[in-house]
C-alpha cells in the first residue's frame, strides 16, 4: 500500500470512529430527554433562550441530528444559530442557520468551507405508546425529509462562528 493510499485509509477510519462516537451521544442525549420527558414548551423556552443569546451575542449552540440514508439514520452535527421562534396555530416553528461541521461523507468540515444553510425546525411533543403513553419533545425540520431529531446542547456555545452564519 503506498503511503497516499495509507494516509487516506486513516482519515476514512477516524471519520468512521467518530460517526460511531456521535451515534452513540445522540443516542445517550435521546435517551436522557425521553427519560426526563421534557415537553415541547419546555423546548420551546430553550429554543427562545437561544435565539435571545443568540441576536445578544451571537451565540451558536452546538446540535446533533439525524440524516436519513434509505433505511439508515446516522448522527451528524452542526451549529445551529437559532434567529426567531414562530408559535402560531398550535405550531412552534423555528427559524435557525446551520452550519455542518460532521457528516460521514465528508467528515469533519471547517466552518467556512460550505455555506451554512436557513433551516425551519418544528418543536412538537411525540407519544410513546410503548412506554405507557408518555410523551417527549421532538425537533425535526420541515423544509427537508432528511434531518431529523435535531437535539441542541445548550452547554456547548460558540460566539465565534457569526461571520459564517450570513
Amino acid at each position: 500500500m503506498d503511503e497516499k493510499t495509507l494516509v487516506n485509509e486513516y482519515r476514512r477510519w477516524l471519520s468512521f470512529q467518530q460517526q460511531a462516537q456521535l451515534d452513540r451521544e445522540h443516542r445517550g442525549a435521546q435517551q436522557r430527554l425521553e427519560a426526563s420527558k421534557v415537553s415541547a414548551t419546555r423546548m420551546t423556552e430553550a429554543y427562545r433562550s437561544m435565539a435571545s443569546k443568540g441576536a445578544s451575542d451571537g451565540a451558536s449552540y452546538r446540535t446533533l441530528f439525524l440524516r436519513e440514508h434509505g433505511d439508515t439514520a446516522l448522527a451528524c452535527e452542526g451549529w445551529l444559530w437559532v434567529r426567531r421562534v414562530l408559535a402560531e396555530g398550535g405550531s412552534t416553528r423555528v427559524r435557525a442557520t446551520l452550519l455542518i461541521t460532521f457528516t460521514l461523507e465528508e467528515g469533519r468540515i471547517e466552518p467556512g468551507r460550505h455555506p451554512a444553510e436557513k433551516v425551519s425546525l418544528e418543536i412538537f411533543d411525540q407519544l410513546n405508546i410503548d412506554r405507557g403513553m408518555s410523551s417527549v419533545a421532538r425537533v425535526d425540520r420541515i423544509d427537508s425529509h432528511r434531518d431529523t431529531r435535531f437535539i441542541t446542547l445548550l452547554d456547548a456555545v460558540r460566539g465565534d462562528l457569526r461571520r459564517h452564519m450570513q
